[in-house]
């Protein structure tokens, strides 16, 4: 008898195969025809209110692998908030000016640039990065990331430039914005000044020399300076010394020269001196305010003290030139020492450096050095590999070089302090951020917010024609926020500078009436570090500051982190977060950087094609974000067998529960099996381990706990177990609905827990679930934990039942080897336990129940002579007595007894006859 149709086999459309990459689309459309966010934000407008604020992306190419983490780390949150009962919504922005977008235009427009207008080219580059807030704004929703994507803030936008030209001008009114000639870093190649954040450190090969000053008043006797950077030269006006370290004069043929004694060896051993003498012995500050001849300009070198000298290299004389360097400044300006900088936006030397006018600064290096061996002054020369200041922009090596520009001053009104004290209110994830922040604020210069370029917001500053003065006006920056705000930035560039200035405005210095408008524009990291009034403090969807979270890479602690922070402390006296939060970057396989050069890059639309963006926002869920992240198609595909397990685990449940409805035939638990009561305590322990994990950001767990769950606890062991009872029992019986209860469970759960980071499959799930109350599974409710099914006595004894369950196993695999049996069915296992409380604990059950716990088809608590050996056990397998049912494959003593179904076991026979 064919007995197929009596059993209960499973029954889903539940797809196998995923089909991502056609399904993923599909709900993209559901989701934008619903309208998502609306939806969402609509049911859950009188929730409380969890803020997540967006650090916004370049609008500059299309998104690489690192802009999908970032978005599908937020995305994470945010859908789990949302959830967990708050309205989380989520809004987008974007940075829309500065170098980078400049620099592409300009270079695309080649010659012709130089013959346009900053307004035209402001123009092109408003074009360009809107056009790529459109791509990018695409390519990020097809990751399945939630978001106001209709109204997204974009730092271009009028209402937002009016916002950061309000913190300026309040800063402006504190004090805080002063201009200066001071040494800033400054791009050659893209002649631009820049600030801190934007300069990234690469290996560099520099001209290592020792140069010998003569002092003024002993001929013949040379103070002996070392430097990586021959062209600043021309600039020297000092040499320092430390007050404290102990210096020698030297007899080195007829000369005689003054350095560190720490120093010596070293210096004697690189310029080949063998034989010498010392003369002197003295500390530095016996040198303060002597004189040396500068060897090729005609100028003296004052000799000077400074603390930051050290016996690491060198001689300890330092070269100093306050034109070229921020300590030397600080040196400078104790000693009233002239600030030269013969070096114009080009890096290319003005009239001030003599005979090197006209020449590049890095060609004139080795013809200064050149010099320096003809008139004898150079002592010695090596080429020096070390980390040197690059731009963040053309990779290009900058320079310290003074001139005029617009600082913030981070020590004036306390403003250091204060950002320190509130960096220590601030929770830092990892907790090694907040050493990081507190170190960079405490060691960063002013702030260079001013940009010799034409992309951004112009600081609207005044030339009065008259006396010469540049000054900002907190009068005359009401009038321009006012019309900035209704007709944009571009509108300082097109109106006449009179439009701006009350009336009858005369200068504050000299009381004259012509004026000019300045043309600098805003450090970029001005523009997006105030988001957080240009955004958070305008929308009414937002409206809470500090906000919740910010979410970026390690490297916005000295970028968007920090600007944020001084801009809301200067405003406000308090941080713009609560909490910070920082991930590493993208690594290849073998940790190496992602660059075109090597090949290893890898787009996230590769990854879409092949596998779909689930499978992009597992790897995402799956890596300790905490350090370097590795990716590669290797370790993708390692995720595409994550997710079929977890898909497969779903269908199953799917499959098996398709003729359940838990309203009515759901088994309360107190009435359940009690291997049913241990799988419902699972369920509700994996609620418990993954909320905690969500709740601290660690969402590598979240993976790790639910692979783990579908692979062992449900596949390996409760499914496998169940399976005999869900397939063969009476349909509605209470063993069968038990189970189902527990099933359902686990579907319903696992699809929650899930959705954070599968946020297409989970929605493809809750399409068959009976119970869905809302249009999208992403307004479900978090699962809550039921501590009634937490029983731990139940747990201990369970335990020690699988413990023995896997000696059994090994028993079975040992048998089926040797061909003994072929499938654990045709098998009867007797087992001698090695504990009286395992023994007691297996006397509880009925035999044929131990047996279905083993997959075998008979079980025996007995005295095992010859056997397998296990830890907890010891245990024999001999061939199961009886013959095969035919509808259970069970083999059973009793099979061929009944004449109406001579091919089953009582079991199936009992159900048949009620079927």
């Amino acid at each position: 008898m064919d007995y197929k149709d009596t059993l209960n086999l499973p029954k889903t459309s539940f797809k196998m195969k995923a089909n991502l990459k056609t399904k993923e689309p599909e709900t993209l459309k559901k989701w934008e025809k619903m309208n998502l966010e609306h939806y969402i934000r609509k049911e859950r407008e009188n929730a409380p209110t969890y803020i997540l604020h967006d650090g916004p992306p370049y609008a500059n190419g299309h998104i690489h692998i690192g802009h999908a983490l970032n978005k599908v780390l937020k995305d994470i949150i945010i859908k789990y908030k949302t959830m967990k009962g708050y309205n989380a919504p989520y809004v987008p922005g974007w940075d829309t000016h500065g170098l980078p977008i400049e620099h592409k235009v300009t270079t695309d427009l080649g010659e012709k640039a130089k013959t346009m207008s900053k307004l035209e080219i402001r123009k092109l580059c408003e074009d360009y990065a809107l056009n790529f807030v459109n791509i990018q704004k695409e390519e990020f929703k097809r990751l399945g990331i939630r978001g106001d994507w209709e109204n997204p803030y974009v730092t271009l936008k009028p209402e937002y430039e009016a916002k950061v030209l309000e913190i300026l001008k309040k800063m402006v009114e504190d004090g805080n914005v002063f201009r200066n000639k001071k040494p800033i870093y400054w791009c050659p190649s893209c002649e631009t000044a820049l600030a801190e954040a934007e300069i990234e450190y690469h290996d560099h090969t520099s001209h290592s020399i020792y140069v010998k000053f003569e002092l003024e008043d002993e001929p013949n006797t040379y103070v002996v300076i070392w430097t990586t950077t021959p062209w600043t030269l021309p600039a020297n006006v000092a040499i320092a010394l430390h007050p404290d370290f102990d210096y020698v004069k030297v007899q080195v043929g007829n000369e005689k020269w003054i350095l560190a004694k720490g120093l010596m060896e070293n210096l004697l051993n690189i310029a080949g001196v063998k034989d010498y003498e010392i003369l002197e012995e003295f500390k530095g500050k016996d040198l303060e305010y002597k004189k040396a001849k500068h060897p090729f300009m005609n100028r003296e070198s004052l000799i000077v003290l400074a603390d930051y000298v050290t016996l690491e290299d060198g001689t300890g004389c330092v070269h100093t030139a306050p034109g070229h360097g921020a300590e030397d400044y600080q040196t400078g300006l104790k000693y009233k020492l002239p600030v030269l900088s013969p070096v114009n936006h080009k890096g290319i030397f003005t009239d001030e450096a003599g005979k090197y006018k006209g020449l590049h600064i890095w060609k004139a290096n080795k013809i200064i050095i050149n010099d320096l061996r003809e008139s004898g002054h150079l002592i010695a020369q090596t080429d020096i590999r070390h980390s040197y200041p690059h731009c963040w922009r053309c990779k290009n090596p900058v320079i310290f070089r003074a001139t005029e520009q617009w600082f913030i001053s981070v020590d004036k009104n306390n403003l250091r302090e204060k950002a320190l004290d509130e960096i220590k209110k601030v929770k830092w994830i990892p907790d090694w951020g907040e050493n990081r922040i507190t170190a960079m604020v405490q060691d960063r210069p002013d702030w260079c917010i001013s940009r010799q370029r034409a992309w951004g917001i112009p600081i609207p500053a005044l030339y009065c024609e008259d006396c010469g003065e540049t000054y900002i006006d907190p009068i005359v920056m009401d009038k321009v926020i006012e019309i900035v705000e209704k007709e944009g930035t571009n509108t300082w560039y097109e109106r006449n500078v009179k439009d701006f200035l009350p009336e009858g405005y005369k200068c504050k210095k000299c009381g004259g009436t012509h004026f000019k408008k300045e043309e600098d524009i805003l450090d970029v990291w001005i523009d997006s570090g105030s988001s957080w009034d240009a955004v958070v403090n305008v929308r009414k969807d937002l409206n809470k500051y500090p906000v919740d979270l910010y979410l970026e890479g390690t490297d916005q602690h000295r970028g968007w982190f920090q600007s944020s922070l001084f801009l809301s402390v200067a405003k406000n006296g308090i941080a713009p977060y609560e909490t910070v939060l920082t991930h590493g970057f993208i690594k290849d396989k073998d940790g190496r950087k992602m660059s075109k050069s090597l090949g290893n890059v890898i787009s996230p639309f590769d990854v879409i094609e092949k596998y779909g963006a689930d499978i992009l926002r597992l790897w995402v869920a799956s890596s300790d974000y905490r350090g370097d992240i590795r990716v590669s198609f290797d370790i993708l595909k390692q995720q595409t067998e994550v997710y079929r397990k977890y898909r497969n685990t779903i269908r199953f449940l799917l499959g098996n529960t398709s003729d359940f409805d838990p309203q009515s035939d759901s088994v309360p638990y107190e009435k359940m099996e009690e291997l049913d009561k241990w799988a419902m305590m699972k369920i509700h322990q994996l609620i418990e381990k993954v909320t905690e994990a969500y709740e601290n950001y660690e969402f590598f767990r979240v993976h790790h706990l639910i692979n783990k769950f579908c692979t062992v606890e449900m596949s390996s062991i409760y499914l496998d177990i169940i399976k005999d009872r869900i397939y063969t029992e009476l349909p509605k019986s209470k063993l069968r609905r038990s189970a189902q209860t527990v099933m359902y469970e686990a579907l319903v759960v696992l699809t929650k827990l899930m959705v954070p980071l599968l946020a297409f499959t989970t929605e493809e799930i809750y399409s068959y679930l009976p119970t869905k109350k809302y249009e999208t599974v992403q307004l479900e409710k978090w699962p809550e934990v039921n501590m009634n099914y937490i029983d731990k006595k139940l747990e201990e004894k369970w335990n020690k039942i699988f413990q023995l369950r896997e000696d059994v196993t090994k028993a079975l695999e040992e048998k089926r080897r040797e061909k003994f049996i072929g499938h654990p069915l045709d098998a009867k296992i007797i087992v001698e336990p090695k504990s009286p409380e395992l023994k007691e604990i297996l006397n509880e059950y009925d035999p044929y129940f131990i047996a279905d716990l083993f997959i075998t088809s008979q079980f025996e608590l007995g005295t095992v002579d010859e056997g397998f050996e296990g830890e907890y056990s010891k245990v024999k397998v001999v061939k199961a007595e009886g013959k095969k049912c035919e509808r259970c494959w069970k083999i059973h003593p009793e099979v061929g007894k009944n004449e109406k179904y001579p091919d089953a076991c009582p079991r199936c026979v009992n159900v048949l006859e009620q079927l």
